[in-house]
């Protein structure tokens, strides 16, 4: 995994350089973006491809190629219209030709992650389960602000943000609600792997999951392999020799934050099978300057140790390059059709299940 630097939120940073302050002359160009970033969602298209902006900034190149001039830059959490992914050239040091075509021009496509903006009705109560009150719910707006419900708050990524944020396709457990100036508001937290802080935030952005969408698919076929290749950056899925799901991912840089080699960056090679998985967890690891602290991470199949799993991701889109910690990044759609494939099977409540050896479905992980 890898962090996001979210010590400051965009609109602050631009207010520290003076670029939305009164009487400010940009250029033509620069003006445009930042008026279309600081609309609010609901100038936004409902249930069309959007992109956010998820690196600290990234220029808009007028061609798909980092030598084509640069015409503009976008910042952290900027919302963009996604026009269409093309095939471009290759930046130095990456592996992607991938980028998105915007208004503007061009942005490299695994500093974008791929949003929607759907708001949703609000429950009319909080639904009880079978041992418990709430529900799963997943955030449909690219970026929700949250309010923390105590201070200080608990958690390193709560304690370091002015401005806390959940994103797009990030899965929270809700067990209350309030209406507070009219709006109505849920209590979100992390079931699983939390320090215990709690946030408040508007209903509207947040779609609750139903029993029906975690059903497990295929569930009576027995002989199950999920195959990953470290060089390739992929992921098979199979039924007996039948390949049924393939994807590209992001595995072990192999390498710490500082680009010294570290062990604990490696996804480890070997053969494994899959002993908990949860609809979503908080994790958290590695040290104070080079470490992560991430909320509402979904669809999580660990199968080595403590930390290392196959998850969702929603901090980057640089699937096929290797980007985290050890992990097994997936983009969010990846993730869930495998955790509802794969074995344990997990019911939506509680949401967590740890199984003994043999264990559920064979991780194999191989270099070549």
């Amino acid at each position: 995994m890898k962090p996001l630097d979210r010590n400051i939120s965009r609109r602050d940073f631009l207010k520290s350089v003076g670029l939305i302050s009164a009487g400010v002359l940009l250029p033509p160009n620069k003006r445009q973006i930042l008026q279309r970033s600081i609309r609010s969602f609901s100038d936004f298209p409902v249930d069309k491809k959007l992109g956010r902006i998820c690196v600290a900034e990234v220029s808009i190149r007028s061609e798909p190629s980092a030598n084509a001039p640069a015409i503009g830059t976008l910042y952290e959490d900027d919302v963009v219209e996604w026009i269409q992914e093309v095939v471009g050239e290759v930046p130095d040091y990456r592996l992607s030709r991938h980028w998105v075509k915007i208004p503007e021009g061009y942005v490299y496509a695994p500093s974008v992650q791929p949003v929607k903006n759907i708001p949703n009705v609000p429950v009319s109560e909080i639904p009880y389960q079978a041992t418990t009150k709430g529900m799963w719910a997943e955030v449909t707006q690219p970026y929700v602000d949250v309010k923390v419900t105590k201070y200080p708050p608990e958690g390193f990524w709560l304690k370091e943000n002015y401005n806390p944020r959940l994103y797009y396709s990030q899965v929270m457990w809700i067990d209350d609600m309030r209406t507070e100036d009219g709006v109505v508001e849920y209590l979100i937290s992390d079931r699983y792997g939390s320090r215990g802080d709690k946030l408040w935030g508007p209903a509207e952005a947040f779609r609750p999951l139903t029993e029906e969408e975690i059903s497990p698919i295929h569930p009576d076929v027995g002989d199950k392999k999920v195959r990953i290749n470290l060089n390739q950056e992929t992921l098979s899925c199979y039924e007996g020799k039948n390949e049924v799901y393939f994807c590209q991912i992001s595995a072990g840089t192999n390498f710490d934050d500082e680009g010294n080699p570290a062990e604990e960056s490696k996804t480890p090679v070997g053969t494994r099978p899959i002993w908990r998985k949860l609809i979503s967890i908080h994790m958290e690891g590695g040290t104070a300057g080079g470490g992560y602290d991430l909320p509402g991470v979904p669809w999580t199949c660990l199968f080595v140790g403590e930390g290392v799993a196959i998850h969702s991701t929603f901090w980057h889109n640089d699937y096929g390059a290797k980007r985290s910690h050890g992990c097994i990044n997936a983009s969010p759609e990846d993730a869930k059709w495998i955790f509802r494939w794969t074995d344990p099977q997990v019911p939506y409540d509680p949401g967590d299940v740890t199984v003994s050896m043999p264990g559920g479905t064979t991780i194999e992980v191989v270099e070549n």
